[in-house]
């Protein structure tokens, strides 16, 4: 199918300019060798991982490669076991337990190829944050629930600012005692000046966080197995149903505003469909227009997956 669609472009191409271009030309610009194999554009993901200091990025890579097979065991940063997380190879990294040099790899899933970069959070090693941004189509920001916005953070949103690079935020470690999810989305309003608005909220807090719904498919996710590797599909808790709906209806407005087409259908008062509203907030998101904030858990193995689906969904393929 490929070669076909390449023949076809090859064809209207050489009645405009015999001459100018070749099939083996052609695949090479629609196709991209990637460590995992030859992956259509469309099909990859260049992303990176940034944030403040402690705010979870190793973990989360963690259970990122542990969730698509890339790694057969999750080990801790700075775990009981000695081993490390598989992202600090350095032994000063392991012994310390934070990240000091950007650190890339690769994975699939879904059949699509996902390139990471883990970047540090401390400000002494922030260069090692901008050369990655340079070379990203798309980032994770990864947030603490209790913790918010910190400085860091409005350093690490100024460099993907300047490098044009459209992200997601991930608000982790909704687990710890006093996380806030609510707090820190309305800390990125004011303080990094974004239009964001929740694509999944948690069905509980701290000890009691059960799973996530997901607004866009508008049903709920329970994540089961010895490490949350298991996702069981649900309709939204009664006691969670008006706060989904509003949660939503916040979504839509926040998405109409960055995007004309759901503008339009928000005008008219027509209700888009899940695949109206997922396309649109990928050309918001696109043209950073448009923040989509998940949730989750890394260290509790809940909610990286759904990050995974929205990696693929909403960020830009490479160009």
């Amino acid at each position: 199918m490929r070669v076909l669609q390449a023949g076809l472009c090859l064809a209207k191409t050489h009645l405009l300019a015999p001459g100018s271009v070749t099939l083996k030309k052609v695949l090479i610009d629609s196709c991209r060798t990637c460590s995992s194999g030859i992956f259509p554009n469309e099909r990859i993901r260049n992303i990176g991982i940034s944030a403040h200091i402690d705010s979870g990025k190793t973990t989360l890579t963690e259970r990122v490669l542990y969730y698509t097979g890339r790694i057969a065991e999750i080990h801790e940063v700075k775990g009981k076991d000695g081993v490390g997380a598989t992202m600090d190879s350095m032994e000063l990294e392991r012994q310390r337990g934070i990240t000091i040099q950007s650190a890339a790899t690769y994975t699939v899933w879904k059949n699509n190829n996902i390139n990471i970069i883990d970047t540090p959070g401390h400000v002494d090693f922030t260069i090692e944050v901008e050369r990655a941004l340079r070379v990203l189509d798309g980032a994770v920001l990864v947030l603490c629930a209790v913790g918010g916005v910190q400085c860091q953070t409005m350093t690490v949103n100024r460099q993907m600012k300047r490098y044009n690079v459209p992200f997601l935020t991930f608000i982790n470690k909704l687990d710890r005692m006093g996380a806030n999810p609510s707090r820190a989305l309305q800390q990125m309003r004011t303080k990094l000046n974004h239009n964001a608005a929740f694509v999944s909220i948690p069905i509980g807090l701290e000890g009691n966080m059960r799973g996530i719904i997901d607004l866009v498919e508008e049903r709920s996710m329970y994540f089961e197995g010895p490490f949350g590797e298991t996702i069981r599909y649900d309709e939204i808790p009664a006691d969670f149903r008006a706060e989904a709906a509003d949660r939503r209806q916040e979504l839509v407005e926040c998405v109409a505003n960055a995007d004309e087409h759901l503008g339009e259908m928000f005008l008219e008062e027509k209700i888009p469909t899940n695949d109206d509203l997922k396309a649109a907030i990928r050309r918001a998101t696109v043209q950073r227009l448009f923040t989509p904030v998940l949730v989750g858990t890394a260290l509790k193995n809940k909610g990286v997956q759904p990050l995974l689906d929205a990696v693929l969904d909403y960020p830009a393929q490479p160009h």
